[in-house]
């Protein structure tokens, strides 16, 4: 066996387990994305997540909201009778009670909210995603989007060559809708935890110097939701594209990569990109 028929069967093997390795990726993984990033109320819908919560109101974060409302109003009662005594200016009752009550409706009213929010914003994002497919005759949606690409650069063939363009592009392309799945899992996540702190988020909103906690929380919030309705947009303009045109299906994974930091700069709010969080973390721990 010379050296041409060895390296020949080194590249076959490659390309066999390359082959292999995105097919598996491909039929496995990539059905959750469409789960992890088209979210609605479901999400809030299980035992656990009702008791840590406090949906019930007797249990959870909502409990111990509850606890520190009615700690605040202690506070206050004694601070507004030592107030004739200290000269110190103190909020006039009826605007307390007033903000008081408003704020308590919204704190038990925490679950209710949020499930009208997920539940809303799943509508708008929906909404688009049928007006793109009544448009493009395409189901908008990340499986459709893989079968459209796979069409594209076969998979699952014998001829898969990972060092020619294409074995490129496919690289490319599941290495960055790797990238996707992480990222929106990890907002997955996140939408989760923000709303166990609504609660606590409505409560800071009883002091002036609490209130920017708030709207912090709100605008980051905001951005993780409206975040699935700009995927949707640009999954209607991905598979809109002509399957001959390669470079542009690359720039079209790219922006959906990069679609939270496009998001973070137009509303503010969290970083989800598991790449850059990576990088920033291996950067840390070098200095």
């Amino acid at each position: 066996m010379d050296q041409t028929e060895v390296i020949n069967i080194i590249i076959e093997t490659i390309n066999a387990l390359f082959n292999n390795l995105f097919s598996s990726i491909d039929n496995h993984i990539y059905a959750n994305l469409d789960t992890f990033t088209f979210i609605n109320n479901d999400i809030l819908k299980n035992s656990i997540f009702e008791k840590l919560l406090g949906a019930n109101g007797k249990t959870g974060i909502l409990y111990l909201s509850d606890a520190l409302l009615l700690g605040i109003i202690i506070y206050y009662a004694i601070r507004y009778s030592y107030s004739s005594f200290s000269g110190s200016n103190v909020e006039k009752p009826t605007q307390f009670v007033f903000k008081m009550i408003i704020l308590g409706i919204l704190i038990n009213s925490s679950y209710f909210i949020s499930d009208q929010l997920l539940q809303l914003n799943f509508l708008i994002s929906s909404s688009i995603q049928e007006i793109g497919e009544g448009i493009i005759g395409k189901q908008i949606s990340f499986s459709n989007l893989i079968k459209e690409l796979n069409s594209v650069i076969s998979i699952g063939s014998n001829s898969f060559d990972l060092f020619s363009f294409d074995g490129i592009i496919k690289g490319f392309i599941s290495v960055g809708l790797l990238n996707l799945l992480f990222s929106y899992s990890l907002r997955y996540v996140m939408v989760q935890v923000f709303v166990i702190l609504t609660p606590l988020i409505f409560l800071s909103l009883m002091n002036s110097s609490t209130y920017w906690i708030f709207k912090s929380w709100f605008k980051a919030f905001l951005a993780l939701l409206l975040l699935q309705s700009f995927i949707s947009i640009i999954l209607i303009v991905m598979l809109s594209f002509s399957t001959s045109n390669k470079i542009l299906l690359i720039g079209a994974i790219y922006s959906l990569i990069r679609a939270n930091t496009y998001m973070k700069e137009i509303f503010g709010g969290i970083n989800i990109e598991v790449s850059n969080n990576i990088s920033s973390f291996a950067s840390s721990l070098k200095s």
